[in-house]
This record gives structure tokens, sequence and C-alpha cells, in this order.
């Protein structure tokens, strides 16, 4: 296959091309050549007005429910809904049936996913069944191709097992990811604790819940010398907790989420089933230190927490709507309509490289995984995309199989216009 790129900014630091127009000619997924005009003929040529491309960017935090939960997502749709998003490489969470706690399954995610567009990474689960009692073998599921730990959506509860966790993983250099969420503190929660739950009858789930478990953590750290990562950091104290550990040289590292950015409880009168996400939506105090975290460089990640729910169980009585929304096709839209308002810089990059950065160079470095490049003689790795594109979300332009966001309808900012990873494409 022959494909050809026309005239398409190119955003990489570390390349030589960055931030220059250029024609990007590729053939059997080899990047063969980059130059100011190329006239090579290709069995698919792209070109848009205010074309970009970057590096692949890689999502941290997405749930395929497959094996199991197949009426929510595939690996097949949940590779689309990444690719139309502009994603490249997703980690998937091991809260499948059966839960991804042993070799052999996470060998089933990558052997069913060798095929797609995307590449999927699975993460193995630091307990069997991810019930927080036992230690999954955390090392064979390495040696298989798991890129990092967590029991996912079941944050570990336990400080004596998450200590024995962290030690294991010493040994190869692995990295645990955890949901800051003590569940023994008000487990009937159903939204943020505070003014708007009571005004809206809804049981409330305390800040201190997540930024307890994250100073439990980071103790933890402390003693064993491992590496952590916390995902959807919602409060400001947590933030302002996670800043010190890594002042203090601890190998700690966090990211957000676009919603936790965009929405706070206030957003709840409605009672909208698709803004019931886990951790909940917090203050306005609390959202506004997201959206900071976001811009100053603080947070080292942006994650979509992708987690598709059907219609069943959404479409109820907010009590009992299941907790989540779909995030990888509204990812970018979301926040470079932010970020694109809010600066111009950051750390002397421009606010597009330094999106970039946070979506296609930290998370790789934070999992140790290859950084692809843009140049001549390498394998394929990129994201297609316009960022002066405005547009209206519509249902019409989800691939997931399932349809929970609260996006629909809302105007964006940047558009994805495809991937090309190796010998494989897709375009909107």
């Amino acid at each position: 296959m022959k494909v050809l790129i026309k005239q398409a900014t190119i955003v990489n630091s570390s390349s030589p091309f960055n931030g220059q127009q250029k024609d990007i000619f590729i053939h059997d997924g080899i990047i063969q050549l980059i130059a100011d005009q190329i006239s090579q003929k290709a069995n698919h040529v792209i070109e848009q007005a205010g074309l970009h491309v970057s590096i692949g960017w890689m999502d941290t935090y997405s749930h395929f429910c497959d094996p199991g939960y197949e009426y929510r997502e595939t690996l097949e749709t949940g590779a689309m809904a990444a690719a139309a998003g502009g994603f490249t490489d997703v980690l998937v969470l091991p809260n499948t049936n059966p839960v991804v706690y042993t070799k052999s399954q996470v060998e089933y995610i990558i052997q069913k996913s060798k095929s797609l567009v995307v590449n999927i990474h699975p993460l193995g689960a630091v307990t069997k069944n991810a019930a927080g009692a036992e230690l999954a073998e955390m090392y064979d599921m390495k040696q298989s191709g798991a890129v990092a730990f967590t029991d996912g959506t079941n944050s570990i509860q336990s400080p004596g097992l998450l200590l024995k966790a962290l030690q294991y993983v010493l040994a190869f250099d692995g990295t645990i990811v955890q949901v800051a969420d003590d569940k023994t503190i008000n487990p009937q929660g159903l939204m943020n604790e505070g003014i708007i739950s009571t005004q809206l009858g809804l049981p409330g789930k305390p800040a201190i819940a997540e930024e307890i478990m994250i100073a439990r953590d980071i103790e933890l750290v402390k003693y064993t010398g491992s590496k952590i990562h916390f995902t959807g950091i919602s409060t400001k104290k947590g933030i302002e907790l996670i800043n010190k550990a890594k002042a203090d040289g601890l190998q700690v590292s966090f990211s957000v989420t676009p919603y936790h950015a965009v929405f706070c409880d206030e957003d709840l009168a409605a009672y909208d089933t698709n803004l019931k996400v886990n951790p909940p939506l917090r203050t306005r105090e609390d959202m506004l230190a997201v959206r900071a975290a976001l811009f100053n460089g603080e947070a080292d990640a942006i994650a979509s927490h992708h987690i598709p729910q059907n219609d069943d169980s959404k479409v109820c009585e907010f009590e009992y709507a299941k907790y989540g929304m779909i995030g990888l096709e509204t990812l970018f839209g979301v926040v470079w309509a932010m970020v694109n308002v809010e600066l111009a810089t950051v750390n002397n990059q421009s606010a597009i490289e330094y999106l970039i950065d946070k979506l296609a160079v930290s998370p790789r470095k934070i999992f140790g995984l290859a950084l692809p490049e843009i140049k001549e003689g390498v394998t394929a790795s990129l994201t297609l995309f316009t960022p002066a594109t405005e547009f209206v979300f519509d249902e019409t332009m989800i691939a997931s199989k399932s349809k929970n966001t609260p996006f629909i309808g809302r105007p964006l900012k940047g558009k994805v216009i495809g991937i090309v990873n190796g010998n494989k494409k897709h375009l909107n």
C-alpha cells in the first residue's frame, strides 16, 4: 500500500521537520520520503486544508469489554473508536469476563487484536479476578505482553496487598495504575458530596475518599521505591499531593480526563446519567484545578477513561445507572477547544506541541513504550488532524458500540482526519 500525505504541518518536537509543511510518502508501512513536494503515485492521497500530522496518539485507560461484555464494546469496535479519535495505541483494562489476570488471557487480547488498525496493549490485573484478595502472576503476564498492572475500575483497597504488588513489580521495573477511591468511605455515594448533592437529594461521595488513598499510596511508593500512575485525578488537593510527591523525587505520575476538566457537580442538575462517572464530577474549584493541571504541565497525560455502557445501563434512574462515558472519539476536540482558548505556549512549546506531548509522548514514557518518529526509513505511526476545524459532534460520528456520551450536540474544535499505523490506515 502506498500512501501520500500532502502538505501537512508536522508536529513533533524531536523531529527536524517540526513546524514545517511537508509531503510524506509511505510505502508498505514505511516512511520512504519527506519532502516539500512529492510526485510519486499512491493508492491513497490524503489532502486537507490545514492538515497537521504527529506521531500516533496513545490512550492509557480504555475498556474494550472483550471478552465477556461484547454487548458494550468489542476489541474490533473499540479499535474503530480509537482510530476515529486519532489513537494508534490503546491500553485496555482487565475488567472483562474472565478478568485478564493470567498470561493466557493477555495472549488472547494480543493475538485477537493483531489484525486491527490500532495497537492494543493489555493491562494485567494486579490481583486474581481483580478482587483485591490475592496477587496475580504479574511477571508471567509481563512476559506475555502486559504493559502495566491495575485492577482497573476496582481500585486496590488493601494497603498490605498494594505494598506487596509494588514490591513485586520492582523486579521488572513495572508500573501499577490506580484509580484512587477508598470504597469504605460512603460506598453508596452516587456523586460528589457537597451542596449540590444535598440539593439534588443524592447520596454523596466525599473528595477525601480519593485524597486519602492518594496519600496512602504515595507513602507506599516512598517505602518501596516503585512506580505508580494515578489516573482520573479529580480534586485540587489530590493534585497537590502528587505534585509534592514528584518534588520529593518519587516515581509518581498522574493523568486527568477531559470530562473532569469540563464538567463539575453543578452539571448534574438535570440528572444526566452520562455524567455519572467514577471518580465523580467534583466542585467547580476542583474542575478548575484539573483544568489548570492540564494547562500548566503538571498533569503527565490525558486519559479518555473510555467506559462503554449499553442503553439499559444509562437510560434509567440516576441511582441505577452504571458509571462511565465513552471518550476516545471526543477527546481531542474537547481538549483542544479548551487549550486553544486558554494558552498560546506552555514550557516554551506551542499549544499544539504541548497537547501532542500529553497525547503521544508522555504516555509512552510513563509506560516504557518505544517512541515513534517522523523521519525517513521508520515504520509509520501517524495521526492526521485539522486543529482549526470547528464542528458539532453527533451520534453518527460514533464508532463505538455504545453511545453513552454527554458531548452529542456540543460544538468541538479540532477534527481528527485519521491514522496511518504501519501498513494499516483509517480515515474518518
